[in-house]
């Protein structure tokens, strides 16, 4: 297994990028049955998928997704390929302490974090996956996207044997060809949660799950100091740093500490007349998810990908 990135910056379609006008969403006539062919969304598609079975450990998976920069994993069958399930940095939130999948740490194993981390794949990913047929369009990928709130959609034959993935990113660039006249109040979300440097991470993990978010800015008297995302805190177990915590093994040990411990240096922003298209731009090249908005030294909104792929499909 080759590891390569769901967000690779080498696909086929990224020639678009820098092509003009509107890129082609309409039907394509093809001749042959619709399980033979592949359909344009193949072309912005990761083929080389990192995946996992359900057997897999948690923690394996949690330092595969850290390594590649994943937001998610598909489960598959070893031998046929065949697409079981797939785990996301939100399946790995909810297990850390956010949510119901917590139990397996809490109940199952009495709260000993050690023990339940080595449990199998099975345990916390989500089966019911929507997915993509490889004759399948980006109109289709866009509309899976808005709708459902999905952030990266697994391509499936016939069969259900994984063929690809793709996401909003891959999406997003696609749809970047496209120039705009709307700026980043025009999309954004205005009414922001935050966090403080202080809150325990557990929380954040709790607050993430309840609310559905992958992010939160954190502010200090109404100033950003900086942004934790889903993936911050994956990471932090991913890269060890949780058991740096860690004296008896205890879940309470590792999600204890203090979210300001997660914050990088780095705190990349932009500004409420800032055109979509260049922020869009700017995304792909920052490899982020999203950007805080300031407006006086405040923070005023958020501009994520999914808040993009939506303004770009509705122009």
């Amino acid at each position: 297994m080759q590891p390569h990135s769901n967000n690779s910056d080498k696909k086929p379609a990224d020639r678009l990028l820098k092509m003009p006008g509107k890129f082609d969403r309409g039907p394509v006539d093809f001749k042959s049955r619709p399980a033979d062919y592949e359909g344009e969304i193949m072309t912005i598609a990761t083929r080389n998928v990192v995946t996992a079975q359900r057997t897999t450990p948690i923690i394996q998976a949690v330092e595969i997704m850290t390594r590649e920069g994943f937001r998610r994993l598909p489960i598959i069958d070893a031998g046929t390929r065949h697409l079981r399930g797939i785990v996301t940095v939100t399946d790995i939130i909810d297990f850390m302490g956010g949510g119901d999948k917590f139990n397996l740490v809490q109940v199952k194993h009495g709260g000993n974090f050690l023990a339940a981390i080595n449990e199998g794949l099975r345990e916390i990913m989500t089966s019911n996956t929507i997915t993509m047929p490889v004759a399948g369009s980006i109109g289709d990928a866009v509309d899976i996207i808005v709708n459902r709130n999905i952030g990266g959609i697994p391509i499936t034959d016939p069969e259900g044997t994984l063929k690809g993935i793709v996401t909003e990113r891959d999406v997003m660039k696609v749809l970047t060809t496209e120039h705009s006249n709307r700026k980043a109040e025009d999309i954004m979300k205005p009414s922001v949660r935050v966090t403080s440097p202080d809150t325990p991470i557990g929380k954040v993990c709790e607050e993430m799950i309840k609310c559905r978010f992958r992010r939160l800015p954190v502010v200090v008297d109404d100033v950003l100091c900086g942004i934790v995302t889903a993936t911050d805190i994956m990471n932090y177990l991913g890269k060890g740093k949780a058991f740096e915590q860690l004296t008896t093994g205890d879940a309470a040990e590792v999600m204890g500490a203090p979210v300001r411990s997660l914050l990088s240096g780095e705190l990349h922003t932009i500004t409420p007349d800032r055109n979509i298209h260049d922020i869009a731009v700017e995304m792909i090249q920052r490899r982020v998810g999203a950007l805080p908005v300031i407006e006086d030294s405040h923070l005023v909104g958020l501009v994520t990908e999914y808040d993009l792929v939506k303004a770009f499909a509705e122009e």
